[in-house]
């Protein structure tokens, strides 16, 4: 089996204000670091509109689609913008991690990276937010549920902003567990041990200012490992942001490529035990560019190896 590559030149469209961290070289930076590896490469399609109403309302795809500018960029809050080329972007991020789900459950490749902007973790039902404009990888698990049948889907969040539009979309799917680590304090301030989900069925396991890869690595274990085990997943998705690295300028863990490689190694064991392998990764955050192209690598190698 191999790993697939999902991705689109379509991402390059969606242009950011100059000195903005979620720029089109964090696309450039992660290609670069991808452009040697034998990888399946697959163009990401738009999403259905079936598939993202199953997490945001028509009303908001509607408001999205109304505020892209014909020229320029626009501001939808003090982080998110949108430009002419955005709306293509965004349906293709989503699209992106839909199709690596059904290249996944149908058998054509092990598993799969969707390197996608903008990214969505962030993104509420029905409000963009945090460089967010729709729910990648939320509406990916609806339509693993939905439209393959499945009754478990796993989401892990380790990018080390609180995957708080992920935590809202999915916290009344009893079928889905949502498992997020993030620094804490930190932007957005949502994460905190005590939102479980309606269901119990969310685990947010909030990370110390200037803690280490040891300290996640014994969280894990710990704690994040066992709850995905008992849970049995049928398909494990990643929102696999690389800004818990150390030389991050938006946080304050100190994370480094071999924790990545890490924790992608222990997700892809479990898969192994509970799902015959079926791991999908999405990309969300990472903005130093000289950390977020090997801190990829390290991620991809490991599901290549795991494929």
């Amino acid at each position: 089996m191999t790993t697939a590559l999902v991705t689109h030149h379509d991402f390059l469209g969606h242009v950011t204000p100059p000195g903005h961290p979620e720029q089109v070289a964090r696309m450039d930076a992660v290609h670069r670091a991808l452009g040697d590896m034998d990888l399946l490469r697959v163009k990401a399609p738009m999403a259905a509109e079936a598939d993202l109403l199953r997490v945001h309302p028509r009303a908001y795809l509607d408001r999205i689609a109304a505020s892209v500018p014909e020229t320029g960029t626009r501001a939808l809050d003090a982080d998110t913008h949108v430009s002419p080329g955005s709306l293509a972007a965004a349906w293709r991020g989503a699209g992106a991690v839909l199709r690596a789900v059904d290249m996944v459950l149908t058998g054509e490749v092990g598993n799969a990276f969707a390197a996608v902007r903008p990214p969505g973790h962030h993104a509420e039902t029905e409000m963009p937010m945090g460089f967010c404009l729709f729910g990648n990888v939320a509406a990916a698990a609806k339509h693993a549920l939905e439209h393959h049948g499945l009754s478990r889907v796993a989401v892990v969040d380790f990018d080390v902003h609180h995957g708080n539009g992920t935590q809202d979309l999915l916290w009344d799917e009893r079928r889905a567990l949502f498992i997020s680590s993030h620094q804490m304090p930190l932007w957005p301030g949502t994460g905190r041990s005590d939102e479980t989900g309606a269901f119990d069925n969310v685990m947010n396991l909030p990370l110390p200012t200037d803690s280490d890869g040891a300290h996640m690595r014994r969280v894990y274990e710990a704690e994040v490992f066992p709850r995905l085990r008992a849970f049995a997943p049928e398909l494990i998705l990643l929102s696999a942001g690389f800004d818990a690295h150390r030389d991050d300028p938006l946080a304050q863990l100190n994370w480094d490529e071999a924790d990545f490689a890490w924790i992608t190694e222990k997700f892809c064991a479990i898969a192994r035990e509970t799902c015959g392998g079926r791991v999908v990764s999405a990309l969300e955050g990472g903005y130093d560019l000289e950390a977020l192209g090997p801190s990829v690598a390290a991620h991809v190698t490991v599901l290549m190896e795991n494929a």
